[in-house]
């Protein structure tokens, strides 16, 4: 602490996670930073990479605002994939596949590529269900508000 202010953040951890009971079926995600700084949603009729990805939005949303490095982690090597790799390829090509086929959940992953302008965001792939602190929290809120839905709450 210099002169009675806050410590600068290096960077802001986030883990990421989507939950879906049937897939399709409702879903839910969330996002994890800690025990009070967390959001999640559900949606009626989603898949598992919608809520995920979901999930990445909601948390670019959130720390837009900080002008800080965000380092997201996810179980979903899909996710990852789309966003760190394919989507440079699928942009150039007016949002479609190689083989010119639409790409899935293209909604999001647009919306996502528009808040990564300008941004430092890296991303850790952890095994989804080993441990790992903040993605079980993450999970943990994802399933119950995919439950939470499911049971019209």
């Amino acid at each position: 602490m210099k002169d009675g202010c806050s410590p600068a953040i290096e960077r802001i951890v986030v883990a990421v996670d989507g939950s879906c009971l049937g897939n399709p079926g409702p879903g839910g995600w969330c996002w994890y930073v800690g025990p009070h700084l967390w959001a999640a949603g559900a949606r009626p009729d989603s898949t598992n990479n919608a809520m995920e990805l979901e999930a990445v939005r909601a948390a670019l949303v959130a720390t837009a605002h900080l002008g800080t490095p965000v380092h997201l982690v996810c179980d979903s090597k899909l996710v990852i994939d789309s966003l760190e790799t394919w989507r440079f390829g699928w942009k150039k090509r007016g949002w479609r596949k190689a083989d010119g086929g639409p790409i899935r959940n293209r909604e999001v992953i647009v919306a996502i590529d528009a808040l990564l302008i300008d941004r430092q965001v890296t991303f850790e792939w952890v095994r989804g269900h080993s441990g790992h602190p903040l993605n079980e929290a993450a999970d943990t809120r994802a399933r119950a508000a995919a439950e939470a839905l499911k049971r019209g709450k």
